[in-house]
This record gives structure tokens, sequence and C-alpha cells, in this order.
């Protein structure tokens, strides 16, 4: 095909679960409600952890994280779809897709790394309680805080460049939510299959390795749980690694449903069904497993709601 073809898509048509749904206006209201609850829950959760004192430490340090990641990567993705489908205008310059496939790769990255130093560190906390704070010192947190950022920078910012080299002159239309590698390649005009094998390696080292690591530590946990004699004790230490769980299946199977499932299990309209999770409904859902199951958590809220809205009252 000619340069002249090679070069011609200087914008893309995003289209997206609202552009693509027998009740787009339900949908839309929906992607709306889950969004507001995303911005609310993680933005309160974040100013709790912040200014409560109580919770300066590791577990609550990570958690906040995380709460700042979901805050981001849900903005990278939900307040242009909605704009566009309200619009009726689904084009995004090349310039802007690279941009939101950054992000949207930094901080997808970032998390599952960060959940993985999560589990290693309930691993600590239950299984090595009398060194928690030599194996998870303010140091030891930061150092893995930092290093999830600092790879996930590299590797998107390495994706990104390498995604965006290619010649589009398929179509111009992404039949998806936001711009990400895998229906980028489809419209690609050049031979994309070593390509994909280093998206497939790439997906492998940051989902498959921190999930194995994921799941070593919860055996462990569990084991060392089993034989706690206190009952209670027990009931704690199932309920937080409960709540973890829950969030490492939501994000870990539809990440590795989009970049680790080879393409030809998966259906366009099947990988915007489960861009939706991963960029909507987790990031909405996640503060409120952590938080609502975690008296910690509830006692500083109402701290804070106390000293910062509502009238403070002596608690019986």
């Amino acid at each position: 095909m000619g340069e002249e073809n090679q070069t011609s898509v200087t914008d893309f048509i995003l289209v997206g679960i609202l552009n693509d749904s027998r009740a787009p206006e339900l949908l839309c209201a929906t992607i709306t409600v889950l969004y507001v609850l995303a911005l609310a829950s993680n933005g309160l959760l974040l100013l709790v952890i912040t200014t409560d004192v109580r919770l300066h430490v590791p577990m609550y340090l990570l958690l906040g994280q995380l709460s700042l990641m979901d805050l981001l990567f849900t903005s990278v993705v939900t307040p242009k779809a909605l704009m566009d489908y309200l619009r009726r205008e689904n084009s995004i310059s090349f310039g802007g897709c690279a941009l939101q496939m950054f992000l949207a790769l930094m901080l997808g990255s970032a998390e599952d790394l960060l959940l993985a130093f999560m589990a290693y560190d309930r691993y600590v906390a239950i299984c090595h309680p009398l060194n928690y704070m030599i194996f998870m010192s303010p140091r030891v947190c930061w150092f893995t805080v930092t290093t999830s950022w600092i790879l996930a920078s590299l590797s998107a910012l390495g994706h990104t460049v390498y995604t965006m080299h290619f010649p589009f002159c398929m179509s111009s239309e992404i039949r998806h939510l936001l711009c990400e590698i895998p229906p980028l390649l489809k419209l690609a005009c050049a031979d994309t299959s070593r390509y994909e094998l280093m998206v497939y390696v790439t997906g492998v080292t940051f989902l498959l390795l921190p999930l194995s690591a994921i799941i070593a530590s919860y055996t462990l946990i569990l084991f060392t749980v089993l034989h706690v004699p206190s009952k209670e004790g027990r009931k704690k230490a199932l309920v937080t690694c409960s709540s973890h769980l829950t969030v490492v299946g939501m994000f870990y199977g539809a990440a590795t449903f989009m970049y680790v499932l080879p393409s030809s299990f998966h259906s366009p309209r099947q990988d915007n069904i489960i861009s939706v999770f991963y960029t909507i409904v987790t990031p909405a859902l996640n503060p409120l497993i952590y938080s609502l199951r975690n008296k910690e958590v509830m006692g500083a809220l109402r701290r804070v709601l106390g000293k910062y809205v509502l009238p403070v009252h002596p608690t019986h």
C-alpha cells in the first residue's frame, strides 16, 4: 500500500460500548453514576487516609495509592466516553490516542504491581507479625510504591511509542472504549506478529507473575490463619483477605482476558464490555470493598466527617 495511504490516518473514531448498546441512554446513566461513585469513594478514602494519623501505616499507604490509581485510571477514560456520546462526536486525535494509551497502560500496570505488594503486606502482617515493621518499614513501603510507578511508566512509554509507530491504513475506526494496544493493532497495515508476541510476554509479566505471587501469599496466609487459636483473629484475617481477593479477581480477571487470552478467543464486543469492567466498574467498587468491611477505615471516616462536615457526638 502506498505511503500516501499509510499516513492518512491522523484521527481515530472510538466506537465504544455506548455506540454499540441497545439501550445507550440507560447505559450512559449507569456509567455516569459509577463514575461519580468512583470519584466520591476514592476521593473520600484518600482524604481519610491522608488526614487521619492512625492510618499512616503501610497497609493504608498502599490502599491510598490504590485509590489514587483508580481515581486517575477511570478519569482517563470515562469523561471522554460520556462527552463523546452526549455530543455525538467520537473522534480522538493521533496524539490524544497516544496519550490516553500511555496513561491507561501506566495506571493499569502500576495497579497490577501494587496489588501484588498489597498481598505481600498482608502476608507479612499475618504470618510474621513480630517482624512486620522490619519487612514493611516506611522505606520499604515507599520503595514498593515508587517501583510500581517507575516500572509501569517505562513499560507504558515503550509500548505506546512502538504501537503508534505503525502505519494505520486499514481503518480509522477503533471498536473499543479507549485507545488500547489490541484494537489498534487490528488497524495496522504492517506485520505486527512479533510485536503481538512482545505484548503477550509483557502481559504475562505484569499480570500472571504478580497474580502468582498473590496466590502464593494468600495460600500461606490461609495455612497460617487456620492455626490461629482465636476465633476473632481468624475472622478478622479472613475478612481482610477476602476483600483483597475480591479486588484481585475483578481486576486481574478482566485484564488477563484482554491482554493474555489470544484475540481469537474474544470478539470486539466482548472486549468493549471487559474494558468497561476494569476502567469504570472496578474503580467504583474497590474503595467500597475495602472500606465498608474495615472497622479502622470506617472509624476514621466518622472522625473526618465529624471534624469537617457533621457535629461531633460522643460515642457510646
